[in-house]
């Protein structure tokens, strides 16, 4: 956005007599374009939205975007290699998971890799009335996904290296507890009674479940290969849990903790990855990795209802709160796919940052 200088420039040509006898010509009264001065960037998101914050895990930023429009307003500076990212609660914060840790990607041979600077690991917390950064949390060794209680009073982190996951208190912005889990564990939800949490755990093939008030795994049960995301119903009664390698959605019993059954995604290449429920809980959206689709699933038939394209290898997706549009960061395109809801069509490709990786969608 730009405004307009007050008042016009007047360029004024002269030229100097050499002799003496010539006279000078006549001002040149002809106005200049008005000079342009530009408007000062976005700072505050804490209205005028909802936003999309985008995390850039080669960029080191986010990217912000108002939905009413589709267009970039914004880019923030949270840290190093930002992948998790959450609104707070109460729409104040922006919750950003960030990692001193190099990026390896599949089939890299992480001896080969400079070492991690853990200096750089933390959750950023950015003050979205201001943009600015003001806290990094410690979260453990290379944060990477993570939830926040719906209170906004604690951040839960999955630590893949550590094998655990890391417990913060907001106020204090100080680590309050470590929970050993399963192997590597990567996705973290709390269910919506707000009494338990799930963690998938990629190496074991699992999901644990944390009891939020004791703060002990209360259960742990199988799912696919190398499970990734995790999504609720609103009414807390089934769990999905999209398994990258084994190419499935697992559907849950979340009020027993029990597996139901195995969805297979259709498409060459799909690798389930993230997770958006609709806000009415009758369709779950899931991006498909290297499959570059996103998957449509009945959750009242718990069948897959179509496929569709999106973009290069699709990440984190989010839905809006009327259900109307769908989002996926895509990262080799550096850009995020607005999608109609009711065609399942891409109706518009904004440009992003360096590899965008999760989406929040503020209210």
């Amino acid at each position: 956005m730009w405004r307009r200088a007050m008042g016009a420039t007047i360029a004024i040509a002269v030229s100097v007599a050499c002799n003496g006898d010539k006279k000078a010509p006549a001002a040149d009264t002809t106005a200049a374009a008005p000079a342009v001065a530009a408007k000062p960037a976005q700072t505050d998101f804490t209205s005028g939205g909802p936003y999309l914050f985008v995390s850039n895990e080669d960029g080191n930023d986010v990217t912000v975007i108002n939905t009413k429009t589709d267009s970039v307003v914004a880019t923030l500076a949270p840290g190093q290699r930002p992948r998790g990212v959450r609104v707070s609660p109460d729409g104040k914060l922006l919750i950003v998971a960030v990692s001193g840790s190099p990026k390896a990607g599949p089939g890299v041979d992480e001896k080969s890799l400079p070492p991690a600077d853990r200096t750089k690991d933390g959750i950023a917390l950015i003050d979205l009335a201001t943009g600015q950064k003001v806290a990094n949390l410690p979260g453990g060794i290379d944060p990477e996904a993570f939830a926040i209680s719906s209170d906004g009073k604690t951040i839960y982190v999955s630590n893949e290296d550590g094998g655990s996951l890391t417990l913060i208190d907001v106020a204090s912005r100080k680590i309050i507890g470590t929970v050993p889990i399963g192997s590597e564990p990567e996705g973290v939800q709390i269910h919506p009674d707000n009494k338990v949490l799930y963690a998938t755990n990629e190496g074991s093939g699992t999901v644990s479940v944390l009891d939020l008030k004791t703060r002990k795994i209360i259960a742990t049960f199988p799912t696919g290969k190398r499970p990734r995301g995790i999504a609720f119903t609103p009414d807390g009664k089934k769990a999905y849990i999209t398994n990258e390698v084994g190419g499935t959605v697992t559907v849950v019993d979340a009020k027993r903790n029990k597996p139901i059954r195995n969805l297979k995604i259709p498409g060459d290449g799909a690798k389930p990855m993230g997770t958006a429920m609709a806000p009415d809980g009758e369709h779950l959206y899931v991006t498909t990795g290297r499959g570059g689709t996103a998957v449509v699933i009945d959750t009242k038939s718990d069948t897959v209802v179509t496929t569709f394209p999106v973009g290069k290898r699709p990440w984190g997706i989010a839905v809006s709160a009327d259900g109307k549009r769908i989002y996926t960061a895509n990262g080799p395109s550096n850009d995020i796919s607005v999608i109609d809801a009711s065609t399942n069509q891409v109706v518009k490709h904004i440009p992003g940052g360096k590899s965008p990786w999760g989406i929040a969608i503020s209210k």
